[in-house]
């Protein structure tokens, strides 16, 4: 049922914890992300997996047998790297099939292998090219189709993305997904970058100073974070930052460090009266109207001056000023038929539903 498991896994280096306590299961045939800041210990994590570093304590388990002091080429593992670590001096096909001619393999087996992966990612009949031949998208599938003629239970990805540029980038992330797909291979994808996790992962593990904050689908760590970091770090968000004063219900009332008050939905258990809290807001949540109106019971509403139009096509964002100085977010739809449109300088009021705002413990020094 699950390829890959991690049980109380702990990374010490001297005095410094690297990783704490940190447990998951992948499924098999699924796309596992692990989301965090540089830093967090999510590479750390990937080593241990990997076998290039020793757990201080736990187990690694890969189709159910742990690995924990089994070499790395003993592992039915395979990583690509950011840099790819493709051989310049070796054509496609005979970086392909390097693990296989170290493994023994015959050399009919070997050029059908070749031959049957490169058709797998799309790039038939490029044996035969240098590595400088090929664009940096076409290089991404080589070092995904090395690894996978090898057969590895699971395949460790190493923010492989990051060396792209923005446009293929993107394209890429499809791409991975698709790839994932077609050879039903168990993929553990390592990146600080939330867009990559969301759009191709099944499950993501938000991970922060060692630890595991949340796992789950992308659509949940999104729409249901369980505390302020990840709230904060998955997707773009408005924060408040101010204590709790009264709770009804799922309801919280905030008091706001800025100025006045705020009523948001109660996005964890246990908070006290008086607790530091911070409140989120995503901007696609926010509308903007040109006159305020008296806002509904189910609805919070604040008034500012439109600062600037961050245009990016259909993810653009006004930039509003509140009256207390506090800066915010809301989307903003452009092109015939986007109702109003404002310049800076204008007067708006903002309106979201109390639903739409999540109140959880602040985090400290954030």
């Amino acid at each position: 049922m699950f390829d890959l498991q991690g049980d109380s896994l702990t990374k010490r280096f001297g005095s410094f914890t690297a990783v704490r306590d940190v447990s998951f299961e992948v499924p098999s045939g699924s796309f596992f992300s692990i989301l965090g800041p540089s830093g967090c210990g999510k590479t750390t994590l990937m080593r241990m997996i990997a076998g290039f570093e020793e757990p201080t304590s736990g187990d690694i388990r890969i189709k159910g047998t742990s690995v924990v002091g089994t070499p790395p080429n003993k592992r039915n593992v395979k990583m690509v790297f950011q840099h790819l670590a493709l051989f310049p001096m070796m054509n496609i096909g005979e970086n392909i099939a390097y693990g296989l001619k170290c493994r023994g393999e015959n050399k009919v087996d070997i050029r059908r292998k070749v031959g049957e992966v490169l058709d797998r990612i799309g790039l038939p009949g490029v044996e035969e090219k240098q590595v400088s031949q090929l664009s940096g998208g076409q290089k991404q599938r080589i070092a995904i189709a090395r690894c996978m003629v090898l057969e590895p239970d699971v395949l460790l990805l190493d923010e492989p993305l990051g060396a792209l540029d923005l446009k293929l980038r993107e394209h890429m992330k499809i791409e991975l997904k698709q790839l994932q797909h077609q050879f039903d291979t168990t993929f553990l994808y390592i990146t600080h970058d939330q867009s990559e996790a969301l759009v191709m992962s099944d499950n993501v593990a938000v991970m922060k100073s060692g630890r595991f904050e949340q796992i789950g689908p992308p659509e949940q760590l999104y729409h249901a974070p369980q505390t302020a970091f990840v709230a904060g770090f998955v997707g773009d968000s408005n924060r408040f930052e101010g204590r709790l004063s009264a709770r009804a219900g799922d309801e919280a009332r905030v008091t706001l460090d800025a100025g006045g008050e705020m009523v948001a939905r109660l996005g964890q258990e246990g908070l006290s009266d008086g607790a530091a809290v911070s409140v989120f807001v995503r901007p696609e949540a926010i509308s903007a109207h040109a006159t305020r109106g008296a806002a509904a019971a189910d609805m919070v509403a604040v008034e500012g001056t439109v600062d600037s139009l961050l245009f990016n096509g259909a993810n653009s964002r006004l930039l509003v000023k509140l009256d207390d100085g506090t800066q915010i977010e809301s989307s903003h739809t452009t092109g015939a038929g986007a109702g109003a449109r404002f310049a800076p300088g204008d007067r708006v009021t903002l309106t979201w539903a109390v639903a739409d705002g999540l109140c959880f413990a602040a985090e400290g020094g954030a």
